[in-house]
């Protein structure tokens, strides 16, 4: 039913006139929210105040200090959330909003607040028959929000004996209404079909693929007022539905794409802010020193500084960032510092260790050639080579914005024509650095290279076949890590090998072995594989005769 008086556009000066007459201009704050104005929406305070009153009214806390008693919202659940999904109104008095993407670190209430959001749109939002969903990647996810909620139903004296809770089928059924709520997991078989009013997804970019989004997102297309809120945190993965709804949202909040029906709410640290402070924490943590203390909070910091495999952990769950892997493997501050010039003429007639890895014959080869220190020297060069499919290249740049033609023009890629790398310019590339640099060995993986290995071997060059598994690369990877740690690395700076070097996750065996995987890595890490290569045979073939090795002096075995 259309509000009198709200279905016509207007000024933005009369706009806000109106809204400060009525006492409601405090809840325009964005640049989307003038313009909404300027297309005749309004703010309900009355609406949004009811929503309020349900939680304190009848949700109560199931856990911890808080247990038993009333839900009052935080200040930024009811600012940032609640307030503006419910009282935002249209022209035509219906909820503004029909999306909402809430991207916030664990630990601040986010599961708490879908259970409330979903027992409000189940009881209390005026929908005959609603159908209600939680949604998130597997079964014990899709338990969080719903056993919540059922803990809240139990609690309250309003809820208690009206709703029924079945536990076997996820299921909350509110017959006052002819209304159920149920949870919804990516491995349930079915999900089409769905009439929803309300859908909750929860933990977002635990989705592996699309399949469960795209099922369900447009169910609620015969509702009035359909209402879909996804919670989560960061992810890692830049190819997921997850990632695809945080870059609309920040283009939203930034005011790239106009969508008034859209509610973003972003909760992270900054790119350029320093992790490790307490500033860069409540930026991120907006329930912090209520539902918990900074100090436990400084604890994760600490054993997220003290073991590099833990930082990207503690980032994108504690402060909300998006990184480039789920574990990342190598401190780029630490890769940065070895960032020492790698003279490649200074170089010529040195010995040095090859690695190679051909990767795909569509995507990036990479040659990573690694220098042992002479004498006067701390530590290890590295120069390293890689080649493209042009073709292929194009395509991926402008698909992923990774520069690979920007790294053509400047030396750093050699692009080969057609869509597949061509293996003989990388054989007479590799001939050439032969006559340039004493190329001792060349490690390739042996189930990539027959061919290739077969014919270096004809051009006079030792080639060793070098596996990918824990028993090959677990050393050098280990050591690798050292001497970067160390400083005891110059790559002189190649921004393609840092790219790779900030996409690098490893994986790990019982006996804490480790292999960098490209399985884990959502990036190409070629050269850092090619590196490891050469590290392995370094570590084999480099050691001096009349003294005690390196390797001796830090107990590392050598196989």
């Amino acid at each position: 039913m259309a509000v009198a008086g709200r279905d016509k556009r207007t000024s933005r000066k009369e706009a806000l006139r109106r809204a400060r007459r009525e006492d409601w201009a405090g809840w325009v704050r964005s640049e989307a929210d003038h313009r909404a104005l300027e297309a005749g929406h309004w703010f309900d305070a009355a609406a949004a105040e009811r929503v309020r009153e349900f939680f304190r009214k009848f949700l109560r806390h199931s856990k911890g200090e808080w247990a038993g008693k009333p839900f009052e919202l935080l200040p930024w659940q009811w600012e940032d959330v609640v307030a503006p999904l419910f009282g935002w109104k249209r022209p035509d008095g219906l909820r503004r909003f029909r999306k909402a993407y809430i991207e916030i670190p664990k630990k601040n209430g986010k599961s708490t607040l879908a259970a409330g959001l979903a027992l409000y749109l189940l009881v209390a939002d005026g929908e005959p028959g609603a159908e209600i969903y939680s949604a998130a990647a597997d079964r014990d996810q899709a338990s969080i929000v719903f056993n919540e909620a059922a803990l809240m139903v139990r609690a309250s004296p309003g809820l208690k004996g009206r709703a029924l809770v079945t536990d076997s089928r996820k299921q909350i059924g509110w017959p006052l209404s002819n209304s159920y709520y149920k949870a919804l997991s990516a491995d349930v078989p079915t999900k089409e079909g769905l009439n929803w009013h309300g859908l909750l997804f929860d933990e977002l970019h635990a989705q592996r693929t699309r399949r469960l989004w795209d099922a369900l997102m447009y169910g609620g297309i015969a509702r009035r007022q359909p209402l879909s809120v996804a919670i989560t945190t960061a992810g890692y993965d830049r190819e997921s539905i997850c990632y695809e709804q945080h870059e609309y949202a920040r283009r939203v909040t930034e005011g790239q794409v106009r969508d008034l029906s859209f509610l973003p709410v972003l909760y992270a640290a900054g790119a350029k802010d320093d992790w490790t402070k307490s500033k860069a924490w409540r930026k991120a943590n907006p329930s912090m020193g209520v539902i918990f203390s900074e100090a436990s909070l400084a604890r994760d910091c600490q054993e997220a500084r003290e073991s590099p495999r833990k930082e990207n952990a503690f980032r994108q769950r504690r402060l909300n960032q998006w990184t480039e892997q789920a574990e990342r493997w190598l401190v780029m501050e630490k890769w940065d510092a070895c960032g020492g010039e790698a003279d490649a003429g200074a170089l010529a007639g040195r010995p040095c260790y090859a690695g190679l890895d051909l990767s795909s014959t569509t995507d990036l080869t990479a040659l990573v050639l690694l220098f042992p220190p002479a004498e006067e020297e701390k530590g290890w060069s590295v120069l390293a080579f890689f080649w493209a499919p042009e073709t292929g290249a194009r395509k991926r740049e402008d698909r992923d914005g990774v520069p690979y033609l920007t790294w053509a023009k400047e030396g750093l890629v050699e692009l080969t024509p057609g869509e597949i790398v061509d293996y003989d310019r990388i054989r007479t590339r590799i001939n050439a650095l032969g006559e340039r640099y004493k190329i001792c060995e060349i490690a390739l993986d042996r189930w990539n290279a027959t061919q290739l290995a077969t014919q270096l071997d004809g051009d006079g060059f030792t080639v060793v076949p070098f596996g990918q598994g824990y028993a090959s690369m677990s050393g050098p990877s280990k050591e690798l890590e050292k001497r970067i740690l160390a400083g005891e690395l110059a790559h002189g700076g190649n921004p393609v090998m840092r790219w790779m070097a900030a996409n690098a996750a490893v994986e790990r065996d019982a006996a804490d072995n480790i292999k960098p995987s490209k399985k884990k890595s959502t990036e190409r890490i070629d050269g850092i594989v090619a590196l490891v290569m050469a590290t392995g045979r370094e570590m084999v073939q480099g050691a001096g005769e009349d003294k005690k090795s390196i390797y001796e002096e830090r107990g590392v075995l050598l196989i």
